[in-house]
């Protein structure tokens, strides 16, 4: 009989075995029980977002969707630097036609259609899709020493994987017009004043601070949360009538899992439940 301790590293290396060694992102499944946590590993560039990593993320999301052992994402940087967007050395001569085949936002949708709960950890230079990226997850936690930008004004192009539809549903039209048109930043405490991100931390505690809302989450029946993500996401994209409609629905869908019926009787029997995410 292996000792918990030594199962638990089994397990975790067992589990990591279901992911490749990339080359620019680090890929913690195990990070935490339940919590994964991918790290951008192009520090000499401040994490710009390159062809080859965006790959790289998009294969390592789809394997985190399917991992039944994650059930909430960290996406994290370092502390120079979340991400300052785009690789402009990759796209400096290309031309339109070019941008069409190679149709590289489509990894932007499916990291748009991840099911699980997903928290951007950043700090430093959150900029042009840096900060769309962080837009796109469900929750931002940011260093006090964060700045967010969409930049893309002053280079003579534009946001292409959300920022101008994204900003304005986060912080309003009058603010995300400022902040497009002008391309100026705005610090981690202003960002949180306007509703761009949901915590300020300390420098150094933006990934603790990730945490301890994962930690949370993943103690939730992971059905449940799912569905109630589906819902949220929901009101952006439809009317109150269908959205109500759309809730109402993953409402009574929740009566059918084993963790509803889990989640009722523990808190009648007066104890912690066991949620299997069935």
């Amino acid at each position: 009989m292996l000792l918990p301790n030594i199962a638990e590293n089994v397990k975790k290396a067992d589990q990591q075995m279901k992911y490749k060694n990339y080359s620019f992102i680090k890929v913690f499944p195990g990070y935490e029980q339940h919590i994964a946590v991918v790290k951008f590993d192009r520090p000499e560039v401040h994490n710009a977002l390159s062809l080859d990593l965006m790959e790289e993320l998009g294969d390592v999301m789809i394997r985190l969707d399917k991992d039944d052992d994650v059930r909430a994402v960290i996406i994290t940087g370092n502390d120079n630097a979340f991400s300052v967007g785009a690789d402009l050395k990759e796209v400096a001569t290309s031309k339109t036609v070019d941008l069409v085949i190679l149709d590289q936002f489509s990894i932007w949708d499916q990291l748009g259609r991840f099911k699980k709960p997903l928290i951007a950890a950043v700090s430093g230079w959150v900029f042009g899709g840096g900060c769309e990226l962080a837009m796109l997850c469900d929750m931002v936690v940011a260093s006090e020493t964060a700045k967010f930008g969409q930049p893309e004004i002053k280079r003579g192009i534009g946001s292409g994987a959300g920022g101008t539809q994204r900003l304005p549903r986060a912080v309003g039209k009058a603010k995300a017009m400022e902040m497009i048109l002008t391309g100026d930043y705005i610090d981690a405490q202003y960002a949180h004043t306007i509703g761009l991100i949901n915590k300020v931390t300390p420098q150094g505690q933006y990934l603790e601070g990730a945490l301890e809302i994962a930690r949370k989450i993943s103690e939730l029946p992971p059905l449940a949360v799912r569905l109630a993500k589906e819902s949220v996401n929901k009101a952006f994209n439809s009317t109150l009538s269908d959205g109500l409609t759309f809730e109402r629905k993953n409402y009574y869908i929740t009566f059918s899992t084993e963790d509803q019926k889990e989640g009722i009787k523990s808190f009648l029997e007066k104890r912690k439940p066991n949620y299997t995410g069935r």
